[in-house]
């Protein structure tokens, strides 16, 4: 099941060109990655914080950066573009569907990697639990490239959110591949996230807009998940 606005599939590029996009959630010059509460939601049974957000609920922007469950291995007949979940993996995006849903951590925004292995854990995560299947959902064929770049994740992301995004859009899910996902959860955050398969980070930070959101280079932890 694909999320569809009107009679058609959303099957979009990001865009191209510009100048850089302004930093994204992103530390203070003079801060250092360190390793501390980490971001990840796991497949694992969570150890959830019981601390609410201060932040209005109007100001209030949340980011998930959530990888695709595993694959099958590949072989000489499958392009790694093609590789379809595992059966663990058809598993593991019930579970993190089923714990995003409980926390309220649901988007209205979607922006997800072309590759079949992100396309079938967004669709198994729809058909599961009814808020994914609400947002709207934009496939991005330059989100499998752009993880395999040393240093350029962050910034591309940055720069689709800002475009796809609008004012009233609180929670946006970009769904890709390592090792772009977790660098720019770390970029993000300030600390030192891993994301294996079907794991997720959730970043929050306040402003009016996304577009704001980029210039407030201000964001916080919300839970710790082990």
């Amino acid at each position: 099941m694909i999320t569809m606005r009107g009679s058609r599939p959303l099957y979009c590029h990001s865009g191209g060109g510009g100048a850089p996009a302004p930093s994204l959630f992103s530390p203070s010059p003079n801060h250092t990655a360190r390793r501390t509460r980490c971001l990840s939601v796991s497949t694992a049974v969570p150890e959830v914080s019981d601390q609410p957000s201060a932040l209005p609920l109007s100001l209030r922007r949340r980011l998930i950066l959530l990888r695709h469950a595993a694959s099958r291995l590949s072989d000489r007949l499958t392009k790694d573009h093609d590789r379809p979940l595992s059966k663990a993996g058809r598993n593991d995006a019930i579970s993190i569907s089923n714990k995003l849903q409980q926390m309220g951590w649901i988007p209205e925004l979607i922006l997800s990697s072309d590759a079949a292995r992100t396309k079938e854990t967004l669709q198994i995560m729809q058909e599961n639990a009814q808020g994914f299947s609400e947002a709207e959902v934009y496939f991005m064929p330059s989100f499998y490239p752009i993880a395999a770049m040393d240093g350029q994740t962050a910034e591309h992301l940055q720069k689709a959110i800002c475009e796809y995004s609008r004012d009233e859009i609180l929670t946006v899910m970009c769904m890709g591949h390592n090792r772009g996902w977790e660098e720019a959860a770390s970029i993000f955050s300030g600390a030192v996230v891993e994301l294996k398969t079907c794991n997720a980070a959730l970043l929050e930070s306040k402003g009016k807009s996304w577009e704001e959101v980029c210039f407030i280079s201000q964001m916080r932890h919300f839970y710790y998940l082990v």
